[in-house]
């Protein structure tokens, strides 16, 4: 992204660095990335390319990224902060003996007035951005209190999710959006994936996110019954869970319509109000 090009997004102009690292959702739009640097359709080629892995994705993710693996000319990195479903789902104490559990996910609330909320999140920043800092301070050798950017990191949000960049909050490294320098959408990605022989990615996302489209949810039940399965149960669960702590206020739900998530009707998108929000996602990690 040239001067002119930052500015208008208010975002300083880049700098030289000494690594380029891909940050890999194993998405479309960040697989399209990664294979487009492994043909020299984008440089400078990535050092390495991090996965952070939330142990919550369908199988297809995992089996997906196997293979793009194989496919890559640098080595992919992965990180995780361990299971977040089971610690989504874990009672904690407070130091005077009162039971909760951390909000992770944005699930959908229902009050006894019969009111929809949305429970804060923060599965993105704990699971995806925190573990990949923590790592590229160790595999880049970052030192403490560095002000100078040491590191470009590509994130693969497309020209339709502009609206999801964001720089970056430390000062040793700096963000860089080729598919957007590129105006290349997601259909544009899978064109472009098309064109050159390689398969169409998986959606890249937890199963049970809240944030899935009705969409989404079908495509889960139709095509990967087990993921689907998953997040029924772990619906139930943080129901259970929540109902033991000592500030239920409302009962959590993954679907808007706040229907038991396998009862919901997924036939159209409109009729139930449910919409694709990862647009909202402003991390820009997932999703992609």
């Amino acid at each position: 992204m040239n001067t002119i090009e930052a500015s208008l997004h208010g975002l300083p102009p880049e700098t030289q660095t000494k690594w380029t690292v891909l940050n890999l959702g194993a998405g479309v739009q960040s697989s399209t990335l990664a294979l487009m640097a492994a043909t020299g359709a984008v440089t400078p080629m990535p050092d390495f390319a991090i996965f952070a892995d939330t142990q919550a994705e369908p199988d297809s993710v995992y089996k997906w990224l196997d293979w793009l693996e194989k496919q890559l000319p640098f080595p992919v990195h992965k990180v995780t902060k361990g299971s977040m479903t089971n610690n989504m789902l874990k009672l904690k104490s407070t130091k005077d003996g009162r039971l909760y559990t951390k909000s992770l996910i944005p699930a959908y609330t229902l009050a006894p007035d019969m009111s929809i909320g949305l429970l804060g999140r923060s599965c993105t920043a704990d699971y995806k951005v925190a573990p990949i800092l923590k790592n590229l301070r160790r595999l880049c050798s970052i030192k403490r209190g560095e002000k100078q950017v040491q590191i470009t990191q590509w994130i693969g949000i497309s020209y339709d999710e502009i609206q999801r960049m964001k720089p970056s909050r430390d000062a040793w490294t700096q963000h860089r959006w080729p598919l957007i320098e590129l105006e290349m959408r997601r259909h544009d990605c899978i064109a472009w994936l098309k064109k050159h022989g390689f398969p169409e990615p998986p959606r890249s996302a937890c199963s049970y996110c809240p944030f899935h489209s009705n969409k989404e949810w079908r495509r889960l039940k139709d095509h990967e019954p087990e993921a689907f399965a998953e997040a029924v149960r772990v619906e139930k669960e943080l129901q259970r869970t929540k109902a033991e702590t000592d500030n239920m206020r409302s009962v959590p739900w993954l679907h808007r319509s706040c229907k038991p998530l396998e009862e919901v009707d997924l036939s159209t998108e409109a009729d139930a109000g449910q919409m694709d929000m990862f647009g909202n996602e402003c991390e820009g990690l997932c999703g992609v």
